[in-house]
């Protein structure tokens, strides 16, 4: 009879990797690095596990948006206070703050529950290409060839 396995922390084996998002389409970086996050891409995956690594994204203010996107889509923000609702258009984010555009594609394609607070914490985005994690030794994680 076979057994389900099951990842425990004592299994799970972290890496680092960072991502260039040069000329990369929002979405598709989104994606991928959310299932780099979740460890989704390792054959011990499970669902309630945190078995992913730490990406780091360099060259965020470099990333593309396809169509009209740029300047149809927005971002909203509530303060929680009556008349508090704020919308930014994403031409103006991209150009003041595209680490938050990028943080908020990722944040949106994983799970909504607990899970979530403690996966996106593995995310380190900078705006220009020089990032503080050259300790952590990460390797070069190639987005478009992966599946």
């Amino acid at each position: 009879m076979k057994k389900t396995f099951v990842a425990k922390k004592e299994n799970i084996e972290k890496k680092w990797y960072v991502v260039d998002a040069k000329d990369i389409v929002l979405g598709r970086l989104a994606t991928r690095v959310a299932n780099v996050l979740r460890g989704k891409h390792k054959p011990i995956f499970t669902p309630h596990v945190d078995t992913g690594d730490n990406v780091v994204i360099i060259n965020a203010k470099d990333i593309k948006l396809t169509g009209k996107k740029l300047v149809q889509k927005m971002n909203f923000r509530y303060s929680g206070y009556p008349g508090g609702a704020t919308f930014t258009r994403y031409d103006v984010l991209m150009e003041t703050k595209p680490e938050r555009a990028v943080y908020l594609a990722v944040r949106g394609m994983l799970p909504k529950n607990k899970m979530r607070d403690v996966i996106i914490k593995k995310l380190h985005i900078y705006k220009g290409s020089e990032h503080l994690q050259a300790a952590q030794k990460p390797e070069k994680l190639d987005i478009l060839n992966m599946k």
